[in-house]
């Protein structure tokens, strides 16, 4: 029965034809920023999907999964309550938690570090108000990365609004969003609190934060940027479950051994503050010529007590980005030149002690890491006659890494990886209003991270090598009229020392390059704008449907006398199927409608354990009214609608069987939201 429910876009199609088209603007001339090289969607030479408001709202107040998850290509998983990562085509291969491989930016400024962290999951949802992402290796404008790049935009309009909801399992939250234009300045104050017993044992969430921007006008020619952001969250960390420890009792933290206490015995969590703050400037010397520069820096304080240690983490991060540009318009042909540099350092000061209860214990180690990251970048954009575009680009990337071990002994070592030229081509043709095509080659790579260097078995890993590889893909885009969209892509990655990781018999990871992968895949989008029925019950209606269809394979991996080639990658499950329905009824209560199919999903590299597919469907009701002055929208969402029994995020390769994270299971969160 659920089944049907997930086709539901494909069969309304018929119906919505004989409609009214709406007025709204076409899908495909949906402006996208691509960091500071703005085109039209439509004449894109990149894989880039859009997270509109409509998606957003998807989400409930902890997390972004709903609505990144609508996105063909990508996928954010949930291992507990503030455990989250990102990936985009199978990158989550590497990522233990948080996000690596995907290079992240919020607004001008990078949010990922130098060695290719990212804390994704301190952002609080409400703050973003637009999302870009970039699938594939784009090493010209970003860098080294094989997975993807994500652009988070903040409020560009004036609005002041409050927001309070209530949940199942104690959830508690608070916002606030202040943005207006005063004189010169446009300046935008946001706080949240955020808080959730959770579903499972010690799983509980805390989560804090304000962020402050200026956007000054000082002149004509010059634009001044100024950035902060503080976050504090708290969360604990229930661990994974064997399948018949989920199957006795799913809401259990993990549990102990003969040898090993269990996850709430030992407290374990995550506490993380942080404190990131920079500045951008962007001046117009003429029409033609414009420089930008900007400079950043961060700090995180960051615990985890874990089952086996108690690691004390400190990190200072600095950072640059600087280009130059040239925009040259003729009649019917224009061309962009950007030369530029982006950089940083990665400073981390690790301590590990004893975990004794939640508590520091004996000393363990004690060592310093620093990460020196960079790449020069050459890009050109061309535009002939609206019709054809190119973009084109070539990237210098290099990575180094120092290390010194302090406790219980003194020795250190540092390593540079050879620096790599990474090139990108793309091409689109416009062959009539709102169809084009467009295809793309480029090279990506990838260096591990400072906590894969040295991960969770506190040994450096000194034969840990940087993944890369060619990316070959082609896209088609459709307008029909200005009611449907559809889009489709197909790429083929093959990806050279892949990182994958691993856990001992304690629990903790460690990383090796399996070494390569062939990864064929296939995504389509189908989206449709609002139409008017011109109904008083059934007023307004519009559904989008993505899908990914994937192939991707272990190829030459052996391990000890296992070989593991022609496997299924890890993780990565071969097809989802992503839905939502938009509609109103008696032209007010809005409804949102939305399903998540996920087949089968192998979650070790001998392919011996697979997991259940499962469906998701969840909805939401919105209903607006107004106090005065005062828009007020009620609403109310059920998550889990199904009462699925289903894991939002396994852990991969996992010692002991323990690869289960059970998801909740039917849940509500009750709101409202308040602009002045």
């Amino acid at each position: 029965m659920k089944k049907i429910y997930i086709l539901l876009p494909i069969i309304s199609t018929a119906f919505l034809a004989a409609q009214k088209k709406d007025s709204a603007q076409l899908i495909s001339e949906v402006q996208i920023d691509a960091y500071k090289k703005p085109a039209a969607f439509i004449s894109s030479t990149k894989s880039v999907s859009v997270v509109s408001q409509n998606l957003l709202n998807q989400n409930p107040p902890e997390r972004m999964l709903e609505s990144i998850n609508q996105i063909a290509g990508a996928r954010m998983e949930e291992r507990s309550p503030g455990s989250y990562r990102i990936s985009l085509r199978g990158s989550t291969l590497r990522s233990p938690f948080g996000v690596r491989n995907v290079k992240v930016y919020l607004d001008d400024f990078i949010f990922s570090d130098a060695s290719g962290n990212t804390y994704f999951n301190v952002i609080s949802p409400e703050l973003i108000k637009r999302m870009e992402i970039y699938k594939g290796s784009e090493s010209g404008d970003y860098g080294a990365v094989t997975g993807g790049t994500v652009l988070l935009k903040t409020s560009d309009s004036e609005k002041t609004s409050a927001n309070i909801s209530v949940g199942s399992y104690g959830t508690f939250n608070q916002s606030f969003d202040f943005s207006k234009q005063l004189g010169k300045h446009f300046v935008e104050i946001f706080q949240n609190y955020y808080q959730t017993d959770s579903y499972r044992e010690q799983s509980k969430v805390i989560r804090k934060q304000i962020f402050l921007k200026d956007h000054f006008q000082y002149s004509q020619k010059g634009h001044l940027k100024a950035m902060i952001l503080y976050a504090d969250l708290d969360y604990q960390t229930p661990g994974g479950l064997t399948l018949e420890q989920m199957q006795v009792n799913r809401k259990q933290a993990r549990p102990g051994t003969k040898t090993l206490p269990g996850a709430e015995e030992q407290n374990a969590g995550i506490r993380n503050k942080m404190i990131l703050a920079g500045l951008s400037n962007e001046y117009h010397f003429s029409p033609d010529f414009s420089h930008f520069i900007l400079i950043q820096g961060s700090y995180v304080d960051f615990e985890n007590p874990f089952i086996t240690n108690f690691e004390n983490r400190f990190e200072k991060n600095f950072a640059m980005r600087t280009h130059l540009n040239f925009e040259k318009n003729w009649e019917r042909i224009s061309l962009e030149y950007r030369l530029g540099f982006e950089g940083g350092i990665n400073d981390i000061f690790i301590k590990n002690f004893d975990n004794n209860r939640g508590t520091e214990g004996s000393p363990q180690n004690f060592d310093k890491i620093k990460t020196t990251s960079g790449f020069y970048f050459l890009s050109q954009k061309l535009n002939i006659a609206d019709k054809l575009f190119t973009d084109i680009s070539l990237s210098l990337n290099s990575n180094a890494y120092e290390w010194e071990r302090l406790f219980p002994r003194n020795e250190n070592g540092n390593f540079r990886f050879k620096n790599q030229w990474l090139p990108n081509f793309g091409f689109s043709y416009i062959l009539g209003k709102g169809f084009s095509v467009r295809a793309k080659v480029g090279k990506g790579n990838s260096a591990p991270t400072n906590e894969e260097i040295r991960a969770s078995d506190q040994q450096f890993n000194n034969e840990l090598r940087p993944e890369y590889g060619w990316n070959k893909e082609a896209g088609i885009c459709k307008q029909f009229g200005n009611s449907l969209f559809v889009e489709g892509s197909y790429f083929d990655f093959r990806i050279k020392d892949a990182i994958v990781r691993r856990q001992n018999d304690a629990g903790q990871e460690f990383f090796v390059n399996s070494g390569a992968t062939v990864q064929k895949g296939v995504e389509v989008l189908l989206e449709s704008n609002s139409f008017n029925l011109k109904n008083n019950i059934f007023s307004e209606l519009k559904f989008r449907f993505s899908g990914s269809f994937y192939r991707f394979i272990f190829e030459n991996y052996r391990q000890n006398d296992s070989d593991f080639s022609g496997n299924d990658l890890t993780g990565v499950p071969r097809t989802t199927v992503n839905s939502l329905v938009n509609f109103i009824l008696f032209k007010k209560l809005s409804v949102d409608y939305s399903h998540f199919y996920t087949s089968k999903i192998p979650l070790n590299d001998a392919n011996s354990v697979w997991s259940e597919p499962s469906l998701v469907g969840n909805i939401q009701f919105r209903f607006p009214f107004e106090l005065d002055k005062t828009k007020v929208n009620l609403f109310l969402q059920i998550q889990n609608l199904y009462n699925e029994e289903y894991v939002s995020g396994f852990d991969i390769n996992a010692f002991g069987n323990r690869y289960y994270n059970p998801a909740a299971k039917r849940n509500f969160v009750f709101g409202v939201k308040a602009d002045f």
